[in-house]
């Protein structure tokens, strides 16, 4: 018999990935003495079982809840099912990553049209008991039955306007039972069967619920965002119920040890009074400052700040806490480590060294790689502000300045996002099936919700800037429009949203590049000092080169050549070269760009201040360059003294069928040598002339790509090296230059040990080696990669996250290929995954000397750097 129930007596933080974050954090806070209401937790390894045996729950873990419920019946003295004073639970999600508002939870389970009435009369509150079974009724049927929450929003907005209330908690016993009865009737036409009344079989069924929660949409979405395996699975929480919602003397709410916007050291939080935790999270109502507790309530006020001290003391780290308050009683129902903004993650694991908590080492492992984005986000322009048009104010509930479009639907928004367009998602409050929306917006603006509901701690998780709980703002989401300030604000309108101070502006304000200074500096300069890897960046301008020095690139491991011949005064002179007839035609178009691209790499060089730059030879098929309307070619037809047919018929002649598997990279260079020549000449002459007027001593490494075999790189490398020689000879030069290839097709890691004794360097270009090797294209995949994630056939996108398991073992096999032909030879990476931390840390395993990743991705991959190098020692220690 395989173990699948823990109770929380049972279990310690150290459970973590068996527990779930949740249940380890309970046990924990069991083991150390806080308030803490009995339960226990079904493992992440039962929801495994779940779906290997066909969504169903074992026998023996179905036993295995059945005796925990008794163990906890004894505890609580009170039977599960009983009709006079029942043992209520909550079934919760919990896995082993937070995911904050993407699965889900039910609450007050175990009550039925009999146990209310004598739960009522136990409590002498019927209020209470019945408020608690239409809240039972409506989470039960959303959550477990997948009925739509309208059906009961409209029925409850109905009775309170009736009533003339504004509030839930003003219904009294007898609209709360007419609630009930009209909540059991929908529930009824809908599912064609009444509401259950079994505790047994609305446990099992809530279980089961949270099980499939972790396969739905929101979750998968959420995971592929932030990396988090399909195999974890959640974990199940079983609890007895502390109830928020008794009256005046009760309530609820969740609160941080330190803000989880800005890091300031503190007591951070919002609660309810008489309220159950939707009521927070989900911004029904406008919470209270947890401040206000120590009026109403000051010795539970000094319990709680008591036991949040002990709390981030044990862990060591700022805590996310959920309580309950039942009639003046104290109850803690979840601590982790907080979701923070990355402004909030520097100060904090700044303020823990200098509090002497934790090490530099640990300091750097806490500061999520990819959350460094925001900070390179733009900000509001200071002048461009002073003359914007404020039109309300509202909480700023994630940091960061956003401006863009209105739209009121997350589908919308994702579909104008897709248009290029920029979006602010505006909603009465969010849900968690506005992930995707969310994702695509550049900020949210809420009409409901506090700073710790769901559209605040999901931006402030992504990065996106958010605006929440504007009660002055009227929001009509059928209709697709909103009022605030006297201004009516319609679909597709501008506004502009300030996270940092939570004003909201009329229309399209501009916004400057961020700096970056203090705990950024102090934190990568810890991060420099423990990574291996180097960083590159993908840089074809000198103003990227500038960039990427600004935040810490140490080289560049791509430049793009063909990036350069799109200007308008260069574009003509590569047409010419590609449509002309013989050599000398084209060697003559070709010199006319020398200077050009020489131009280029000059203030590349400059730019890199001496440090190693990589520059690709000329890659994309020919027919990307020729004209495609009939005004370009009647230009060309007329620069070249040919005729518009002549010029139409010479570009169509350069159609592939599939132009990316097709005449380019070296190829171009095997067939029409002279473009190589022209490159090696312009980036061996700046090169000396760069050294010559700087002082520097920069050694030019030349990427041929596309390469499969020794012989085609030695074809190119053969015109290379001539060319740099004369080159050198013209201008008394003794410069060191070296020549390398990209590795992008499975012909080249195959080969790697033979290409490697021509080659000095290899490049993996991912983008081109995860498209032939999985034989996607790259521009297409997206069509129907979809499909693919919910057959659990993939978890991620190939092209955003490295095939660590086929493109990986590919590099792995180049690398050690290389390796033992050319012993000293450099390696990176420089596709997309050069700046994605889970394959940096794959490229680090792998031994590769260097990364390369777009100029505002440098201080990620800096970080992720030293955080696998950190864990990779780490590894080798403990064995």
């Amino acid at each position: 018999m395989s173990k699948r129930v823990y109770l929380f007596t049972e279990g310690n933080a150290g459970m973590r990935n068996l527990l779930g974050g949740k249940g380890a954090g309970l046990a924990e806070m069991t083991k150390i003495g806080l308030p803490i209401p009995n339960g226990f937790t079904i493992s992440t390894e039962a929801c495994t079982d779940y779906y290997e045996e066909n969504k169903t729950i074992s026998e023996d873990t179905q036993r295995q809840i059945y005796e925990a419920m008794s163990w906890l019946e004894e505890r609580q003295g009170k039977k599960f099912g009983d009709t006079e004073d029942p043992l209520l639970v909550s079934v919760r999600s919990g896995a082993r990553a937070s995911m904050p508002g993407m699965m889900d939870t039910i609450l007050n389970l175990g009550l039925n049209d009999v146990s209310v009435e004598g739960f009522a009369r136990k409590t002498g509150n019927p209020r209470f008991a019945y408020d608690s079974y239409r809240r039972f009724i409506q989470m039960f049927s959303d959550v477990v039955m997948g009925m739509s929450k309208t059906f009961f929003d409209s029925i409850l907005d109905g009775t309170r306007r009736a009533k003339g209330y504004v509030y839930d908690y003003e219904l009294t016993a007898e609209d709360l039972k007419d609630i009930i009865s009209r909540f059991k009737a929908v529930y009824a036409e809908k599912m064609g069967q009444e509401f259950p009344q079994d505790p047994r079989e609305q446990l099992m069924a809530a279980i089961q619920a949270v099980f499939r929660s972790w396969d739905n949409p929101r979750a998968n979405s959420y995971r592929r965002m932030y990396d988090i395996p399909y195999s974890w699975g959640t974990a199940v929480n079983v609890q007895a119920m502390v109830f928020g919602n008794k009256g005046d003397t009760s309530g609820t709410g969740v609160a941080f040890t330190r803000s989880p916007s800005t890091g300031a050291k503190g007591i951070f939080g919002e609660y309810l009074i008489n309220a159950q935790g939707e009521d927070v999270v989900a911004g029904i109502r406008t919470p209270q400052p947890i401040t206000k507790l120590q009026e109403d309530m000051p010795e539970v006020y000094k319990q709680f700040i008591d036991s949040a001290k002990i709390l981030e003391n044990h862990y060591r780290d700022m805590q996310d806490m959920e309580f309950t308050i039942e009639e003046g009683k104290l109850y803690f129902l979840q601590t982790r480590n907080g979701k923070r903004t990355a402004q909030a993650a520097l100060q904090i694991a700044c303020d823990l060294v200098d509090e002497n908590m934790i090490t530099p080492e640990e300091a750097v492992l806490r500061i999520e790689a990819q959350s460094l984005d925001q900070l390179l986000h733009p900000n509001f322009d200071v002048q461009a502000l002073k003359n914007g048009r404020v039109i309300g104010q509202a909480l700023p509930a994630s940091p960061g300045a956003a401006a863009g479009r209105v739209y009121f639907d997350a589908d919308d928004a994702i579909a104008a996002r897709t248009e290029g367009q920029r979006v602010i998602l505006v909603r009465q409050e969010t849900s968690p099936e506005d992930i995707e929306g969310m994702h695509a917006a550049e900020g949210v603006l809420t009409m409901r919700g506090g700073m710790t509901s769901h559209a605040a701690v999901v931006a402030r998780g992504m990065g996106t800037c958010c605006v929440s709980g504007c009660g002055d703002m009227t929001v009509n989401e059928a209709e697709k429009y909103f009022e605030l300030g006297g201004v009516t604000v319609r679909e597709g309108d501008y506004i502009s949203l300030d996270g940092s101070t939570g004003k909201i502006y009329l229309g399209d304000i501009p916004t400057v590049e961020a700096s970056i200074t203090g705990n950024f500096e102090r934190i990568m300069k810890w991060a420099d000092s423990f990574r291996r890897l180097r960083v590159r960046t993908n840089a074809d301008t000198p103003a990227d080169a500038e960039n990427a020095v600004n935040l810490g690139a140490e080289g560049i491991g791509l430049c793009r050549t063909e990036h350069m011949f799109f200007a308008p005064e260069r574009i003509p002179k590569i047409r010419r070269m590609i449509l002309s007839d013989t050599t000398e035609e084209r060697e003559a178009a070709l010199n006319e760009l020398i200077p050009y691209q020489k131009g280029d790499f000059k203030g590349i060089y400059k730019a890199m201040q001496g440090m190693p730059v990589t520059i690709r030879f000329l890659d994309p098929p020919l027919h990307e360059f020729v004209p495609t309307t009939e005004e370009d070619m009647r230009e060309l037809a007329d620069d070249m003294n040919l005729t518009l047919a002549d010029v139409r018929a010479r570009c169509d002649a350069l159609h592939e069928f599939n132009p990316m598997m097709g005449h380019r990279g070296c190829r171009l260079s095997v067939t029409y040598p002279e473009i190589a020549r022209m490159q090696t000449r312009a980036v061996i002459e700046a090169a000396i002339e760069v050294n010559a007027e700087c002082g520097y001593h920069i050694e030019p490494e030349i990427m041929v790509p596309l390469v499969g075999d020794k012989k085609e790189l030695d074809v190119v490398k053969k015109v290379i090296d001539s060319t740099a020689e004369q080159v050198k000879a013209e201008k008394g030069s003794d410069l060191v230059y070296h020549v390398g290839t990209m590795i992008e097709i499975p012909r080249a890691a195959l080969m790697a040990d033979s290409i490697a004794e021509s080659a000095e360097f290899f490049s993996f270009g991912t983008n081109d080696l995860t498209q032939m090797t999985f034989g996607f294209s790259r521009d297409d995949a997206g069509k129907f990669l979809q499909d693919y994630y919910k057959s659990k056939i993939y978890e991620a996108d190939p092209f955003a996250h490295l095939d660590q398991n086929g493109v990986g073992q590919l590099i792995e096999m180049a690398a050690a290929k290389a390796k033992k032909v050319r012993p000293d030879i450099h390696m990176g990476i420089c596709g997309e995954h050069g700046g994605d931390p889970a394959s940096i840390e794959f490229c680090n395993r792998a031994g590769l000397s260097y990364v390369s990743c777009s100029p505002f991705r440098v201080p990620i991959a800096r970080l992720a750097a030293a955080q696998a190098e950190i864990k990779l020692r780490r590894e080798a220690k403990e064995s």
